[in-house]
């Protein structure tokens, strides 16, 4: 009871428990089908228990009237909120919603053990109790999110729907999708074939951080056919998860540009020659400002509004080296074609287009924080990476944030400062400071605090080349930063980390339970380790701001 992971608003223990057998029914009442289908789905391969559809409120049915389960959903609660009653007339969630309905379901689950997260049961004579207790929750943030890199190391649909699995073990409800940049495209567009059929494919990867010596020389690659994609969000969707996906402009393109040359700066460097990128860092290969590449993009977002319902689309924005622009006649005539004053600003006027062409098409543009830099884009929204401070001024000016900085919740950087880190990179982030990680900056007035529409956890895959290394820059820390993303905590210096951690003994068994190689807390077991892969650490506490 006590072990639950986000944790719950309010908990009341009663004495009793509700016992699951064979007669027992599930009851879904209306705008609460979905959430019936996956609990008996999930719970059916785990218990081997048939939980027959049940035709009373109670969730009773033909049974004793003790061991049913009803879902409901009750307008007199909130968006995402959730009550969970386990009694002697059995098991209810009501949710103010149909979401509320599913996050009550992801809790009754873990109610009922670490096994109700297998596949298929593990011992038929097992005992499933849902203890007596009456929890009511909520989420803090509505944006709660895990942005996923597959586009520097590809993960196969099939981990990607495993992925949206354990994000909703953990509440989360934004997948940010970030299927483009320098060293791959991941997502099929039908106007531009070659997007995928070269830009998909390099023909060797880096092998740790740029300034390792090691390099796996075999060809890497793949992407999402469309209906790929119509796939994942439709899983993601009867999870109550949104989908934004990222194509990156006007930087992190160069994938882009090996496939359809006249994209890149032509009169600067010779495009056809580039391929696309097999080592890390700040690319300065960019797009070039032109009609034509405009009209490109735009009949790819096409293609993407069709295949992504979401409010918010994302056009990343960040790390746009201009040297290139600063260089190129075309690019300079531009600029004063347009009346701009310096490459800052037609980075902006970049973005801007953008966003007019979304707002335009009933959908919102996000970018990282440079979008900031000469001039935030009307209407807006920041993912704030780089610190507080892009977050903090755009909160100030109106806009709506992200808030997600690298010294906080990047996941790729080390767990630990210890010599076994598999490809140290970045700076020493433990479960802890996960775990004592703010959203909100404290400067901000209730008005602008109000603009911080939630977080998200990053996972940039430099350095992991499979989902075991992915699975272990994640896990646990994602289940901390899924509490502070949920529940309304302390602040950072007041929380209870020592609750936290015993409640996390507990949830390893359910990361056992669903296949998950989660760093353990003594460190790396011997496979988990990459000696002798040079990573990027970085040294002493990071910048706060």
């Amino acid at each position: 009871m006590t072990e639950l992971i986000p944790a719950p608003r309010a908990v009341t223990a009663a004495p009793g428990e509700v016992r699951l057998t064979a007669r027992s029914r599930l009851y879904t009442g209306p705008g609460a089908e979905g959430a019936g289908r996956w609990l008996r789905t999930a719970l059916g391969q785990a218990t081997g228990l048939p939980l027959h559809e049940g035709r009373e409120p109670d969730g009773t049915d033909a049974t004793d009237g003790t061991d049913g389960i009803a879902l409901q959903v009750d307008g007199r609660l909130g968006p995402e909120e959730y009550r969970l009653v386990s009694d002697a007339r059995g098991v209810l969630v009501e949710g103010g919603d149909a979401a509320g309905v599913f996050w009550g379901a992801q809790t009754l689950r873990q109610l009922l053990g670490p096994d109700a997260h297998r596949r298929a049961p593990v011992r038929r004579d097992r005992i499933w109790a849902v203890p007596h207790l009456t929890i009511e929750d909520a989420p803090r943030f509505r944006w709660r999110g895990l942005m996923l890199d597959v586009a520097r190391h590809f993960m196969p649909k099939d981990g990607v729907l495993r992925y949206l699995d354990l994000m909703a073990a953990h509440k989360l409800n934004v997948f940010h999708f970030h299927l483009t940049d320098d060293q791959g495209w991941r997502i099929e567009i039908r106007r531009h074939p070659r997007l995928t059929e070269v830009g998909a494919w390099r023909a060797r990867t880096k092998f740790g951080h740029r300034a390792s010596p090691l390099w796996d020389e075999k060809p890497h690659g793949g992407h999402y056919t469309q209906d790929d994609i119509r796939e994942i969000v439709a899983y993601a969707a009867e999870r109550h998860i949104t989908v934004v996906p990222e194509i990156d402009v006007p930087g992190h393109s160069q994938a882009a540009i090996a496939a359809y040359p006249e994209l890149g700066n032509t009169d600067v460097i010779d495009t056809t020659a580039l391929s696309v990128w097999d080592t890390w860092g700040v690319n300065p290969n960019v797009l070039a400002p032109t009609d034509n590449t405009l009209r490109f993009y735009e009949e790819v977002f096409e293609e993407v509004l069709d295949l992504f319902p979401s409010e918010f689309v994302h056009i990343g924005g960040d790390e746009c080296p201009k040297e290139q622009w600063r260089s190129s006649p075309a690019v300079q005539a531009r600029i004063a074609e347009l009346g701009l004053a310096d490459e800052d600003a037609l980075q902006s006027w970049f973005v801007r287009h953008f966003d007019t062409w979304l707002s335009a098409r009933g959908r919102r543009l996000i970018g990282w924080d440079e979008i900031l830099e000469g001039g935030l884009a009307d209407g807006a929204a920041v993912s704030s990476w780089r610190g507080y401070a892009g977050g903090t001024a755009a909160a100030r000016a109106g806009h709506d944030v992200v808030m997600c900085p690298e010294q906080h919740v990047y996941l790729d950087h080390r767990q630990d400062g210890g010599p076994d880190e598999p490809v140290p990179i970045g700076w020493v982030r433990t479960l802890e400071d996960v775990y004592r990680f703010e959203p909100v900056p404290p400067e901000l007035t209730p008005a602008q605090a109000a603009h911080v529409i939630g977080t998200q956890a990053n996972v940039w895959t430099e350095a992991m080349e499979d989902a075991a290394r992915v699975d272990y820059q994640v896990f646990p820390r994602l289940a901390a930063f899924a509490e502070v993303a949920w529940s309304t905590l302390p602040a950072p210096a007041e929380r209870d980390f020592a609750d936290f951690e015993r409640r996390t003994a507990a949830h390893y068994a359910r990361l056992d339970a669903l296949g998950v190689a989660y760093r353990p807390p003594g460190g790396p077991r011997p496979w988990q380790r990459r000696p002798g892969v040079l990573g990027r650490p970085i040294e002493g506490p990071p910048p706060h701001r």
